[in-house]
């Protein structure tokens, strides 16, 4: 009997736990998993040659690649990349786009143009990745300055813990923020993974 041919997906380490939990739930055993740091998000500039670089380190063991990054704040960078490896991406500007799903990201960016989105993850790593990633905890005189232009939280909710909503408020009005709560799944990035699962890998990897 054939040996299933196994596919690698590149993901932003925000995404891994929600990756897997798709993964264990839909019994994707022949998709693999290689995440780059999420702190790579405070220096948009470098996340296309980080990705094109595990690309070309996981090519060869691999029948098929599929990465789960928006653009992310590339500006168009990583597109080109991927372009250029033949690799397709997730569609979407953003991990708060494919987990809303466009329609309804878009119908939410409009009510509130000035809004600070969180998902399951960023919750979870709000200190780490936010207060301490951007010297707040340093310097608190600067929470005005990265905040004073939104208006309100949405805390984008993937698969929330029963304590989630209430972490979610806590730093709404930390931020001094309205609160707003949604709840989306995992949206495009569930579909996206789902049709990279069934899809019959590629003959050749391009040049």
């Amino acid at each position: 009997m054939d040996t299933p041919a196994r596919k690698l997906v590149i993901a932003c380490g925000a995404l891994a736990r929600e990756i897997e939990a798709l993964r264990r739930a839909n019994g994707w055993t022949t998709l693999d998993v290689a995440c780059l740091p999420p702190e790579l998000h405070n220096r948009p500039e470098r996340i296309a040659e980080a990705v094109r670089a595990k690309i070309r380190a996981h090519r060869n063991d691999y029948e098929d690649i599929f990465v789960a990054y928006g653009d992310c704040g590339t500006k168009g960078a990583l597109d080109a990349v991927l372009r250029e490896e033949g690799v397709e991406r997730i569609p979407g500007a953003h991990c708060y786009e494919f987990f809303a799903t466009p329609s309804v990201f878009a119908a939410l960016a409009d009510a509130e143009p000035g809004s600070f989105y969180l998902t399951d993850f960023l919750l979870r790593h709000f200190e780490r990745l936010v207060i301490r990633g951007l010297g707040i905890d340093r310097h608190p005189e600067l929470l005005p300055a990265y905040f004073g232009n939104y208006r309100r939280l949405v805390y984008l909710a993937q698969a929330p813990k029963p304590e989630s909503e209430a972490a979610a408020q806590a730093i709404a009005a930390r931020l001094g923020l309205e609160y707003r709560f949604q709840s989306t799944g995992y949206g495009g990035l569930g579909q996206g993974l789902a049709a990279f699962a069934a899809r019959a890998p590629k003959l050749q990897w391009q040049a």
